[in-house]
């Protein structure tokens, strides 16, 4: 298609030949517009830069052409006049009725008709020819970005009725071409092989089947050669290059051959390490944060880590806006590099107003108790990161985001915006259920969190299954002090058939009263308390065992005690649900005090840590230990204060709380002493979309419980180990975990039950 400027001499001599019979001038009373279908004549009227009462003549008809041409509306123009009625004949250029694409797979056909309508291709515009060979262009750039070098793109357009069109596109995808090899050449430092592990690109192994890695992409190839760049600066080769990049396609298009010629230099090392700018800060301080010293080899990403660390010392320290540059000083002859961190702290600043939005349902207090970034205060990016973690921990919200803009007109202030997304704390259900254990659920129950947007907690309900019978009341005041000094009552009936869950055949009846107390120590850190009244009915079953009946004789039927509980919590997760870094620990010791009828101690100890891997990998490493048994005039443990193993929460894939000791009828027993460790590789299920709601993993599971009291060892030997899939849903009815395990050693007598499932319980 010709361009227009190219035109613009045959529109001035087409303007000449109309005009050629007239002799003179004219001066405009009416203009009468010729031919429109579609368009308005207020519209042509508009764009025409000729009004009545103006002059026409043969010099200024073609500015009169290239002004309505230049509208895109017509594809032709055409000036006459009548005396002096200036006449203007135009044909529209047809509009378009629709547009289909089809054929497509790799790219959404919502976002392709997005992208047409960007550049002026949708219904209802005009049609330009010059327009769809454009969309032509590009798709087919897309495609070969995307290794379909065999994508065909067919363009057809259809005439319809009250001159429109209907444009279809149709795409042959081709198949992706495969990468059959990559060379590098150059490399004497490093193997092909070390430097290609490298690469998201490359030539799967035999044994992944499933692998897209050598799926070629122009984008995964530019991604992979800033790899190898980072590769080599991080091992001292200052000078490493990439001289060329050659990707080359068979005459079939479906094998690509890349080669990577590179030149990589020399290994530098550092000479010197220097600090310079208006530091503000000691020296002695800063230092120890650069973690590089004199003779090491140079290495970019621990340059840009200590330049990290500084900035953070610094943001710390109120300095919000500083500015630490690394700069290299590099000596080619004697192969070394002296290193000087510039820092430019800006000024020192304050925290004008922490400004709260999205809390439609939770008070601002509750969320300002958490924060530890004061107004009027210096602004310490610690302690805004802390904020955010902390208000994390509560559970209230699905996300947290904090920004730190600088206050306009002022240079030592900032705000801290503080948005927050409210998720459900609370719930009402009534229904019936099932679950594997305890067998058909009839309950009732009514629970919230963050009661009335104050922070305290409250529930009152009752379940009922084959297993338990519960009715409970519970309260929590997670800030009864201002110093954050919790406090919270508790009140329960829990009736427990152990028998249907696996365990040797007895119940009990237990009333209980309690009161507790939560005592922060540091940012993490936290003492509980707790002390309680229970009642407690131990009921043999219809063929009870020889242990049962030998522990009633001893002790009777009915106790009551006084339970003291002492834990410490120490907390640094990022967040409550589905966390990715940090970890959990807790601590505790409960007993029964002297007068109690039956006494007795548990320890308890739980690790859970949390390292992220990658943006969507997260490793789990979590341990457990327990040991109980009994003092002063008590000389054992009581039966259903044992600890148990088995199923999800320890050694999944094994029925459970089968595991350990058995009594004479051959039933569950549990023991005085518990080890489990579990490992797990999460990830989010299903996309980003439920990244905040769904998580699966890989685990591997190891533990069992061990009768310490009866002479027996921990031993490897007694140990059971699993492994498989886990599904965690965070769902509106509440928690729920699935996990299909398999035995990786188990021993004769063990009950194996491979798909598990169960409501509630921590992430």
């Amino acid at each position: 298609m010709l361009s227009f400027f190219r035109i613009l001499p045959f529109i001035s001599l087409l303007s000449g030949l109309l005009f050629a019979p007239m002799a003179r001038a004219f001066v405009v009373d009416d203009i009468r517009v010729e031919g429109l279908q579609r368009i308005s004549a207020g519209t042509v009227f508009n764009y025409l830069p000729v009004k009545i009462g103006d002059e026409v003549n043969v010099g200024n008809t073609s500015q009169i052409i290239r002004a309505l041409y230049k509208t895109g509306f017509f594809k032709d123009v055409r000036l006459e006049h009548e005396g002096n009625v200036l006449i203007v004949f135009v044909r529209e250029r047809p509009a378009i009725a629709e547009i289909n694409i089809s054929g497509n797979k790799d790219l959404d056909t919502e976002r392709l008709m997005e992208g047409l309508q960007d550049i002026g291709l949708a219904e209802g515009r005009v049609f330009k020819r010059a327009l769809l060979e454009q969309v032509e262009q590009e798709l087919n750039r897309q495609y070969f970005a995307r290794g379909k070098y065999g994508v065909k793109i067919e363009s057809t357009v259809t005439p319809l009725e009250r001159n429109r069109v209907g444009v279809d596109i149709k795409i042959s995808e081709g198949l992706t071409a495969r990468i059959k090899k990559i060379n590098v050449i150059g490399n004497q430092a490093f193997e092909d092989d070390e430097l290609l592990d490298e690469f998201e690109l490359g030539v799967p192994s035999w044994y992944a089947v499933f692998s897209s890695r050598d799926k070629y992409s122009k984008q995964a190839l530019s991604g992979d050669l800033e790899t190898l760049r980072s590769f080599y600066l991080d091992r001292g080769y200052i000078d490493f290059k990439i001289d060329s990049t050659q990707v080359s396609i068979t005459p079939d298009k479906k094998d690509i051959y890349i080669t990577v010629v590179i030149n990589e230099g020399v290994v530098f090392s550092l000479s010197d390490i220097k600090l310079a700018g208006d530091l503000e800060l000691p020296q002695e301080e800063l230092f120890p944060l650069i973690h590089l010293k004199r003779g090491d080899i140079f290495s970019r990403k621990r340059l840009t880590a200590g330049a990290d660390r500084l900035s953070r010392k610094y943001s710390d320290a109120g300095y919000a806006f500083a500015n630490v540059n690394s700069i290299p000083d590099i000596d080619r002859e004697n192969r070394r590099v002296a290193i000087t961190f510039f820092v430019d702290p800006g000024k020192r600043v304050y925290v004008r107003y922490v400004n709260i939005t999205g809390n439609a349902n939770t008070r601002d207090e509750v969320l300002r108790r958490e924060m530890r970034q004061m107004e009027s205060a210096w602004f310490s990016g610690e302690k805004t990161r802390l904020s955010r973690e902390r208000l994390q921990r509560l559970g209230y919200f699905s996300e947290v985001n904090m920004e730190t803009p600088a206050v306009p007109g002022a240079t030592d202030l900032v705000d801290v915006n503080l948005a927050v997304t409210e998720i459900a704390s609370g719930s009402l259900s009534a229904g019936i259920g099932f679950s594997q254990t305890q067998g058909v659920l009839f309950n009732a129950s009514i629970s919230e969190n963050n009661f009335l947007g104050t922070g305290k907690r409250v529930s009152a309900g009752f379940d009922t299954s084959d297993a338990t019978k519960k009715i409970a009341l519970a309260y929590t005041d997670p800030y009864y002090t201002i110093d954050g000094v919790s406090q919270g009552y508790e009140l329960s009936y829990r009736k427990t058939d152990f028998s249907e869950l696996n365990i040797a055949n007895y119940s009990t009846d237990v009333g209980r009263l309690g009161i507790n107390y939560g005592i922060p120590v540091t940012e993490f850190d936290r003492l509980k308390f707790s002390l309680a009244y229970e009642n407690t009915s131990f009921i043999k079953g219809s063929s009870p065992s020889d242990e049962f009946n030998d522990f009633v004789a001893r002790n009777g039927k009915k106790f009551i005690d006084y339970e003291l509980v002492g834990s410490w919590i120490h907390d640094t997760r990022d967040r409550a649900i589905f966390p990715n870094r940090g970890g959990r620990q807790v601590f505790s010791v409960e007993t029964n005090i002297p007068g109690s009828d039956l006494q007795y101690y548990r320890i308890n100890y739980l690790n859970a840590y949390y390292i992220q891997l990658t943006n969507a990998f997260t490793l789990k490493l979590n341990g457990e230990l327990g040991y109980g048994e009994g003092y002063g005039d008590g000389d054992e443990l009581p039966f259903f204060r044992n600890f148990f193993a088995g199923g999800i929460g320890s050694v999944r894939g094994f029925e459970e709380n089968t595991l350990g000791p058995k009594d004479s009828e051959n039933g569950a027993l549990g023991a005085n002493a518990r080890v489990v460790g579990q490992m797990e590789l999460l990830f989010p299920a299903f996309g980003d979309d439920f990244r905040d709601t769904v998580r699966a993993g890989l685990f591997v599971d190891v533990g069992n419980v061990f009768d310490l009291a009866g002479g027996d060892k921990i031993e490897w030997d007694r140990f059971r180990a699993s492994s498989g899939l886990m599904l965690s849903w965070f769902s509106p009815v509440g928690a729920l975990s699935f996990s299909l395990g398999y035995p990786l050693k188990e021993e004769e007598g063990d009950k194996i039950k491979s798909l598990q499932f169960r409501i509630g319980g921590a992430f």
